[in-house]
């Protein structure tokens, strides 16, 4: 046991730039290891002196003209260090064992609370076999598609729609395999980029997204603009919270290895609070929010109050709204 501890902590300490200061600096940190936390803080205060890197821009979105005075209304939100590390991973997509585990575990609960929100607010028959028939709906970073194809096989007109090539090829080959999901039209692009050819959705749905995205301001902005009149949105993401340091980063990525280490970074996390309030900016009112809580025991999610951890919100554009 001592052994595995000292293999962890190594493990943690080159792990410089997932640790923010706000939790090198806390009890928690301390805890696991005086000495770790103190060696952490201080790697990571010499990589924050040094100087940012540039902006990452879409090079599509830049200003031909070289006025650098006018800027286009919705900025990249892309973040290629992002793309780069799920592009590594993308062909365990479909392995139901691999790094995307927790998310298949994860989808029937996710699909649950999309399938009652949107049938509320579009007064569709929750209880029909197809109650998303004539809606059109994007699925925003689909990856492999696994929440694509459920929403295809609930009647929806589906596009799904990654910044990763390997992503969009991987589920265009899953979904070919059921004449149902061969419908789904997948695109290798982003959200600013539909933008630009005012695209419109009934519904919008980004999960587990925003917190790999350079600028969430921006990227709820785009996905405010794809949402039609008195359309949905639905995003979910990870609160950032020292419950989700310990299960989301610590527990999942570093002890039980559910996820390669290195994916996900808490500072870039949002509170329950910062969404709605970004969402606000964007035009979209949040409606409805819960919380997805693991049952270890039962190796299943469910949806909960408690928001602490993993959430998802579901919100309404007015049809007043022009974004």
């Amino acid at each position: 046991m001592a052994w595995r501890s000292l293999h962890l902590f190594r493990d943690l300490y080159r792990s410089r730039d997932a640790f923010p200061k706000p939790f090198l600096q806390s009890p928690i940190a301390t805890l696991l290891h005086p000495a770790l936390s103190s060696a952490l803080l201080q790697r990571r205060s010499h990589a924050d002196a040094a100087p940012p890197p540039s902006a990452v821009q879409n090079p599509k979105a830049s200003n031909a003209s070289g006025d650098e005075n006018k800027s286009p209304p919705f900025r990249s939100s892309l973040n290629e260090a992002e793309v780069a590390k799920f592009a590594a991973i993308a062909e365990t997509w479909w392995d139901f064992e691999g790094p995307f585990k927790p998310l298949h575990l994860m989808n029937p609960t996710r699909v649950s609370f999309i399938r009652s929100t949107l049938c509320r607010h579009f007064k569709k028959d929750p209880y029909c076999a197809r109650p998303f028939q004539g809606l059109q709906i994007i699925d925003v970073g689909c990856g492999g598609g696994i929440l694509s194809e459920p929403l295809a096989r609930m009647g929806a007109t589906v596009t799904g729609i990654d910044a990763v090539e390997k992503n969009i090829k991987i589920a265009r080959i899953h979904a070919a395999s059921d004449p149902v999901t061969s419908s789904i039209e997948y695109c290798c692009t982003t959200a600013e980029e539909l933008v630009k050819v005012n695209k419109k959705f009934d519904a919008v749905i980004a999960l587990e997204v925003i917190e790999h995205v350079a600028d969430p301001l921006e990227f709820c902005k785009s996905l405010a603009a794809l949402t039609a009149p008195a359309g949905a949105t639905v995003i979910s993401t990870i609160n950032r919270s020292v419950r989700s340091y310990a299960t989301a980063i610590i527990a999942a990525e570093y002890l039980l290895n559910w996820l390669p280490k290195g994916t996900h970074q808490w500072s870039r996390f949002l509170t329950s609070e910062e969404l709605v309030l970004i969402l606000q900016r964007a035009s979209i009112s949040v409606q409805e929010m819960a919380g997805f809580v693991y049952n270890p025991l039962t190796g299943e999610w469910s949806l909960s109050d408690d928001t602490s951890v993993n959430f998802i919100a579901f919100g309404t554009k007015g049809s007043e709204c022009d974004s």
